[in-house]
């Protein structure tokens, strides 16, 4: 055949079966028999193992180990009972109280005490995690970051938001933060100059965009609090890993990884994305 005539017979689509943005066929065929549930989930403080896992954030939680966790990363669902516990109702907003109460206080147990917490989350609900998170962790502070959607927005009358709140919490006043070894006076002196010089703030301008179509957030962001809060092969959490953003960061930067999600298909697209970095 000639090229003019192969060049006529391609496909219209390239996978007309794909299911979800960013997984294939053979995706499926590689990582559905992997995949695991909250069942597979045993561990002691000696016997850690990193993982992702299709289970809500809260059966999760309570297979952990008490303080085993240096790092959680976590940005709450507003509709929690969306996946594999959907209910086919939406919460009241005291059962949403409820539900952040306790995931909350089992984040709380399964960190060490020198361990701790950012909680991503808007403006409109930022007022409720800081009471919530006042009552179990000491809030450290609050970041304003740019956080602009990458999916097109409903036209609103007032002003377009393009910030969010992220709230970094800690178990105890003697946490891990921006941990550097210095072992000569030298490095010392280096240290407290490019501190001076580059001074740590609560307003991350520097973050960029959110582009992606899925979703997916600048690494900058998660590679900024890992950098931050945690050092090599710490264990990272992640109770609502969605597309695995947090568990790719943390990949990179030589942390050990643990990840809870509901949506099957986004479980799967973490563990691909997670596998690439490998």
């Amino acid at each position: 055949m000639s090229e003019q005539g192969k060049e006529s017979f391609k496909p219209l689509f390239t996978n007309p079966l794909e299911t979800y943005p960013g997984l294939t066929i053979n995706d499926l065929n590689r990582y559905l028999p992997a995949v695991q549930t909250v069942g597979d989930i045993s561990m002691t403080s000696e016997q850690m193992k990193e993982g992702l896992f299709l289970a809500n954030c809260l059966d999760g939680l309570q297979k952990l180990p008490d303080k085993s966790i240096d790092l959680v990363i976590a940005e709450p669902p507003k509709d929690p009972w969306d996946g594999i516990d959907d209910r086919g109702g939406r919460m009241t907003l005291q059962e949403y109280y409820q539900w952040n109460e306790k995931w909350l206080d089992e984040s709380y147990r399964v960190l060490k005490n020198t361990g701790g917490l950012y909680l991503l989350c808007g403006w409109q609900v930022s007022g409720m995690y800081h009471g919530l998170l006042s009552d179990h962790f000491m809030v450290q502070t609050r970041i304003t970051w740019r956080n602009k959607q990458g999916k097109v927005q409903p036209r609103i009358p007032t002003w377009r938001n393009e910030i969010g709140d992220i709230w970094f919490v800690t178990k105890s006043e003697d946490f891990l933060f921006n941990l550097r070894a210095v072992n000569l006076e030298s490095d010392r002196k280096k240290m407290i100059s490019e501190s001076e010089n580059k001074l740590q703030t609560n307003f991350w301008i520097d973050i960029p965009y959110i582009t992606d179509e899925a979703g997916r957030r600048s690494g900058k962001l998660y590679s900024k609090i890992l950098d931050a809060s945690s050092f090599k092969l710490n264990w990272v959490l992640d109770p609502f890993m969605r597309n695995g953003d947090a568990g790719v960061a943390s990949k990179r930067c030589g942390r050990r990884f643990i990840g809870f999600e509901t949506n099957k298909d986004l479980l799967l697209l973490s563990m691909k994305r997670i596998d690439q970095e490998g």
